[in-house]
């Protein structure tokens, strides 16, 4: 009984990262002269990847403006962290010019794990927002009011402010 609560606890785990994969069965692949389980060997975990490792150890970090620690961070603070530490790459503290001069803008039916999504709250349409993008419309960023969470493009006042995405130059 102990091990299929571990299985329910893992599925649970890997639907809620978005982090389970499908393969299809190939004819080669089955092992269709015997019935019975051919291993007994434990269910392995799913893999996660290094964005989603270190976005886990940053949800829940209140927001601070102008910070980029785990003690506080705004929004293009987690982003430059982030990137450092994932991908080596060093992005600038400042929504906008991350935007404009450090990636190439992509199609938003275009985004992968890892590209970053830009959002403006304001009248002049400036840019004033930026999150990296998780998959399956999921993005993580610092919020004013809750700090560093994950939040959904499909959400009515993301969806209102959403500017564009980009892919960070390596």
């Amino acid at each position: 009984m102990r091990g299929m609560k571990a299985v329910v606890a893992l599925v649970a785990m890997a639907v809620m990262l978005g982090a389970c994969h499908h393969k299809k069965e190939r004819p080669q692949d089955r092992n269709d002269y015997r019935n019975e389980v051919v291993s007994d060997a434990p269910v392995k975990k799913p893999k996660r990847s290094r964005l989603r490792k270190e976005v886990q150890s940053w949800l829940g970090v209140p927001y601070r403006y102008g910070g980029h620690s785990r003690s506080g961070t705004d929004c293009s603070g987690l982003v430059m962290e982030v990137y450092w530490a994932v991908y080596g790459i060093k992005l600038t503290h400042n929504s906008s010019e991350i935007y404009h001069k450090e990636c190439r803008k992509i199609k938003e039916r275009e985004l992968r794990e890892g590209d970053l999504v830009f959002f403006s709250f304001n009248k002049s349409g400036r840019i004033n927002h930026v999150g990296i993008y998780l998959g399956n419309g999921d993005f993580v960023h610092a919020s004013s009011s809750r700090g560093v969470i994950v939040s959904n493009l499909g959400e009515k006042y993301y969806r209102k402010g959403f500017v564009g995405a980009g892919r960070a130059y390596v």
